[in-house]
């Protein structure tokens, strides 16, 4: 989401009030067709709405004007003195001036191409790797002293991977200037479709990578940094490959074999620690599997039950493992409310946060990826008022 196009949107007139009043209309609706209600009785809401943007105050006013009181905030770049302790704490009150507290923090391991990644040496095993996992455990150390109890990250080579994306003009959101697949009214979907797909470049910096050897650089980095976080009693959640592949095919040479659920479930097994788990993206894990909205509820149990999930990102697909389409949070195949019945039952406290936004292409504020991030936000909390209701 870019925050001087949401901080736009708040002063132009969209109806995000309206938006809300829909979502809401539309999971009371929802709750009153369900036949069953799992898992309901007693059981507290111990999750909460979030979203990432960062901390700008027009962002913070924004955000507290809707309710929105949890946010990934703090950090900044990839050197030790972007995450000085001062700096953390002033960006935390800033937040809680405004009434809302930053919740997880996103280390300088993104979700991007390893050519492109600021400290790729740890998973090109790199001249620098020991110095750049120095300065992830210190990144850590200076979270716990300013008071953020949480960390995501990634650990990929390939980065996000889509066949089919849609692209805004550089700059601001509309018009759409290359186009995704066709969605609901004048939106576009990206969409990804393993078949006939062409990989290129064929191979990525890091050449030719098999799961031994991911597992091995893996295992590296958890063995000297989740004994800092239990240390320090932060959260390290890392995020699922997105998508998953084929397994034995993989793709640019990568065998990914954080996009697998057995996978993910032998990466938070390699250090036995409650600090280590996953930022568990709905949308990702649904990726994954061939039925989406029957399977996802069980491998939420296991990871829940473990408590293995540190922060969610709560996006819909329609479509399955190795051909989908990211869509609007309530037109994908998953039952959101659903979904987070099963978080509730597996008592998971953290966040749930919109991402991976569909484009409108409109002239104007409403041509914007922004608007539909404020409807899943405003979606999200009229689940989680529907589920206070159940209970």
């Amino acid at each position: 989401m870019n925050r001087r196009e949401f901080v736009r949107l708040a002063g132009s007139g969209v109806a995000v009030g309206a938006l809300a009043e829909v979502a809401e209309a539309t999971v009371v609706e929802q709750r009153a067709h369900s036949a069953a209600v799992p898992g309901s009785t007693g059981q507290q809401v111990l999750f909460k709405v979030g979203t990432g943007g960062g901390g700008s105050v027009e962002n913070l006013k924004f955000l507290a004007s809707y309710g929105v009181n949890h946010i990934t905030g703090g950090g900044g770049g990839s050197s030790v003195e972007g995450w000085a302790v001062p700096l953390l704490k002033e960006q935390k009150e800033l937040a809680a001036n405004h009434g809302i507290s930053i919740e997880l923090a996103s280390l300088p391991l993104p979700s991007n191409d390893i050519s492109i990644q600021p400290m790729a040496d740890i998973l090109l095993a790199g001249p620098n790797r020991d110095r750049q996992i120095a300065d992830i455990c210190q990144m850590i150390r200076n979270c716990a002293a300013a008071g953020i109890p949480a960390v995501k990250y990634n650990m990929t080579y390939i980065g996000v991977v889509r066949t089919s994306r849609s692209v805004a003009k550089p700059g601001q959101p509309d018009p759409v200037t290359i186009k995704g697949v066709q969605g609901r009214g004048a939106s576009y979907y990206n969409e990804f479709i393993y078949q006939g797909a062409r990989q290129d470049p064929p191979l990525t910096p890091a050449g030719v990578v098999s799961e031994e050897l991911y597992w091995e650089r893996l295992t590296y980095f958890l063995e000297r940094v989740v004994p800092v976080a239990n240390e320090y009693k932060v959260k390290i959640a890392c995020h699922p490959q997105d998508p998953g592949m084929p397994k034995g095919k993989g793709w640019r040479g990568i065998q990914p074999v954080l996009g697998m659920i057995d996978g993910l479930k032998k990466f938070v097994s390699i250090m036995d620690s409650p600090y280590h788990g996953l930022n568990f993206c709905v949308g990702t894990i649904s990726e994954m599997l061939v039925n989406p909205n029957e399977e996802l509820p069980d491998i939420i149990r296991w990871f829940g039950t473990r408590k293995k999930i540190h922060n969610v990102h709560f996006r819909n697909i329609h479509g399955g493992f190795l051909n989908f389409r990211e869509t609007f949070i309530d037109n994908g195949d998953l039952d959101m409310l659903k979904m987070a019945r099963v978080f509730k039952e597996v008592g998971y406290d953290g966040m749930l946060q919109p991402d991976h936004m569909p484009l409108v292409d409109i002239e104007g504020p409403n041509g914007s990826a922004v608007v539909g991030h404020t409807y899943a936000l405003a979606y999200i909390k009229a689940i989680i008022a529907a589920l206070k209701a159940e209970a």
